[in-house]
């Protein structure tokens, strides 16, 4: 227990001091260089390798610098909106709020040019999916629950990054339930879209309609 602390203060420091020994030096950062304090987590090339840390390559960049920003200013909406408006590069990104471990505390560590930086280089990976097993019934129940439900906005089986809603097939069970469950606490903002779809999912297939679903995302590739 000792050590996993000791490795996480240390990842930590790193991530943290990075970048700001490169504005010290009075240098503009390489994409690998921001993007190398991600893969402690993210693992090598923004791919996870679990359980509840999510894959971010090939994420679309509005997507992760609507995260950063969210995580940098501590889901301060009138920050963000007022960031936003303020720089052209981002009047597609949205503020949304949401929960983090370490995230708020790494992403202060980030000028905004940076964030957009680290976004576009993740944007232009590909995503690979997690290796794991899935319950098949469950799977078959959630494809269902997905095109009647999810799939206008999260479309190709949740597959696609182009609607900015984040991939989420072949991501690890795990992460995908944590999400859930924070979206179902209300530490993470849930769209009123989102909102108003995972009630009439509940109502016509039952208690078991978001672990259905879950098993679903994590099957596809």
């Amino acid at each position: 227990m000792l050590h996993k602390v000791a490795r996480e203060a240390l990842l930590f420091c790193v991530f943290m001091l990075l970048p700001f020994s490169t504005a010290l030096a009075g240098e503009t950062a390489s994409p690998s260089m921001l993007s190398d304090t991600c893969l402690g987590c993210h693992g090598p090339g923004g791919i996870s390798d679990g359980p509840a840390t999510p894959t971010i390559s090939g994420m679309s960049e509005v997507y992760i610098i609507a995260a950063m920003l969210a995580y940098k200013y501590d889901n301060d909406e009138d920050k963000v909106e007022a960031i936003i408006e303020a720089d052209p590069d981002l009047e597609d990104v949205e503020f949304f709020a949401r929960t983090s471990t370490v995230m708020d505390r790494i992403a202060k560590g980030y000028s905004e040019a940076e964030i957009k930086v680290i976004a576009k280089h993740f944007a232009n990976l590909p995503f690979v999916a997690a290796e794991q097993d899935v319950n098949k019934k469950q799977a078959k129940a959630g494809a269902e629950i997905h095109e009647n439900h999810c799939e206008k906005c999260h479309e190709n089986g949740g597959s696609s990054a182009e609607d900015d809603a984040g991939v989420l097939a072949g991501q690890w069970i795990p992460y995908l339930e944590y999400t859930m469950a924070d979206f179902e606490s209300g530490d993470r903002a849930m769209p009123k879209k989102m909102k108003k779809q995972m009630k009439d999912a509940h109502a016509a297939y039952g208690d078991n309609s978001v672990a259905d679903l879950i098993q679903f995302y994590a099957g596809q590739k």
